[in-house]
């Protein structure tokens, strides 16, 4: 492979130290070396790709921490799992690719709405078949009857026709994790809180019992695995913890226990929230019959103000809160994830620096790979953006498709710079 030589940029780095101006020259699949000059490294010999920055920003691929490839921008649960099956690997495909070119080189997939979606899209990424991120493949939501994602009716004797997989006590739980295992998931997820999107369970509602969640860590270590948790309840947090749970989704309740647990616990535990639901579902839902006073009334007002209080003490507390949660939905449709960082700016107290780390730097630590992903660093893999613009000077950049200017994953441009001749970058910078 020709190496990729990238000039003239304002480099990022996204371990949270200032930018810098710089080039980097990029090998097979990897950083091979970074100049902090205008000349590039190397120099212009050989046979390599030139491509000159004039001055946009280079910084790591991002990561989506709560990655939904299956929810079809449908408004409720039952239209995400009525698509029937065929059409919903291509619709994941086509999502897949889309998450790429918007810049997320990373995603940890949350959930999935039928058993092997996740699995199925996981390896044809990885066997080139198809685009898409670097992915940890997800379970179905496990959770009990009456709990979150349980949509059964009395009047079907279908079991299986449920968003979520129904357990009954410890031996089920086993027996359904062991079967996502054998699917080849990376990670079980496990929805032990309400949500108040379901009326029968809200979000500060705890749902599974201690025997349930260790049957199921048990399984889950047995094979090296991991385990996620919806645990929007206080209770729900602390009982992750408590058993070794590693990442943890919304969180949205804390109290002065749960932060001392977060904190103590902040070198394994990463906290994916998903607040641009709760924001849209109280102020951007109306086309699809959610009022500001409806949202209130479900308990979405309660909820953003505990969130909020929450967060900004995670943050402060310094555990690992990372973007994503819950793109996929009517309100909140794919691709425009990156409102997370924006929101960790204006409502958590992050500064545009500290966003920018969470998605890259924590993105390659929660993907498992902070030894060589995350980061523009010598001997990291190639996952790298072309921004024009200063995402430090207005975040909001990074969610606007036209100023992501390149995409490189495992140093191969799956979005190429516009380009006036081969050797030079043409664009405009701002």
């Amino acid at each position: 492979m020709r190496d990729i030589l990238i000039t003239n940029v304002r480099i990022l780095d996204g371990s949270g130290q200032p930018p810098y101006t710089g080039s980097v020259r990029v090998r097979g699949q990897r950083i091979h070396e970074i100049s902090r000059s205008l000349a590039p490294v190397g120099g212009f010999g050989g046979d390599a790709l030139v491509i000159d920055g004039a001055g946009a920003t280079l910084m790591p691929g991002m990561c989506e921490a709560h990655t939904r490839f299956s929810w079809n921008n449908a408004p409720t649960l039952a239209g995400i799992q009525n698509m029937p099956l065929e059409e919903h690997v291509l619709w994941c495909a086509k999502v897949a690719k889309s998450y790429l070119k918007a810049g997320f080189t990373s995603c940890v997939g949350a959930a999935c709405a039928k058993p092997r979606l996740d699995v199925v899209i996981r390896n044809a990424i990885n066997a080139g078949q198809i685009a898409g991120p670097r992915y940890l493949a997800a379970s179905q939501e496990i959770t009990v009857p009456g709990g979150l994602g349980d949509e059964t009716l009395p009047h079907l004797p279908f079991p299986e026709y449920s968003f979520g997989v129904n357990v009954n006590g410890a031996e089920d739980m086993r027996k359904v994790i062991r079967m996502f295992l054998k699917y080849g998931v990376d990670t079980v997820k496990l929805n032990l809180s309400g949500d108040n999107f379901t009326p029968q369970s809200p979000a500060r509602t705890s749902w599974m019992t201690d025997a349930e969640v260790a049957a199921a860590m048990e399984e889950v270590r047995l094979r090296g695995k991991r385990a996620a948790a919806h645990a929007r309840s206080v209770e729900s947090v602390k009982q992750s913890l408590r058993h070794g749970i590693q990442i943890i989704y919304h969180a949205s309740y804390s109290d002065t226990e749960t932060l001392d647990m977060l904190e103590a616990a902040r070198d394994q535990v990463f906290v994916a929230p998903g607040i641009a639901s709760i924001h849209a579902l109280l102020h951007e839902a109306e086309p699809w019959g959610i009022t500001n006073a409806k949202a209130r009334e479900m308990g979405y007002q309660d909820e953003w103000d505990n969130a909020l209080e929450s967060l900004r003490a995670m943050h402060r507390r310094g555990v690992r809160v990372l973007p994503g949660g819950d793109y996929g939905f009517a309100f909140t449709p794919h691709c425009q994830n990156a409102r997370d960082l924006e929101f960790f700016v204006k409502y958590l107290g992050m500064t545009p620096m500290e966003a920018i780390r969470s998605t890259t730097q924590f993105g390659g630590q929660i993907m498992m790979r902070g030894h060589e992903l995350g980061l523009v660093k010598e001997g990291y893999l190639a996952d790298l953006l072309l921004i024009d613009g200063d995402p430090l000077a207005n975040i909001g950049t990074l969610r606007e498709p036209q100023r992501i200017l390149a995409v490189m994953k495992d140093g191969v441009l799956v979005k190429t710079p516009p380009v006036a001749r081969e050797r030079r970058f043409g664009g405009g910078m701002a």
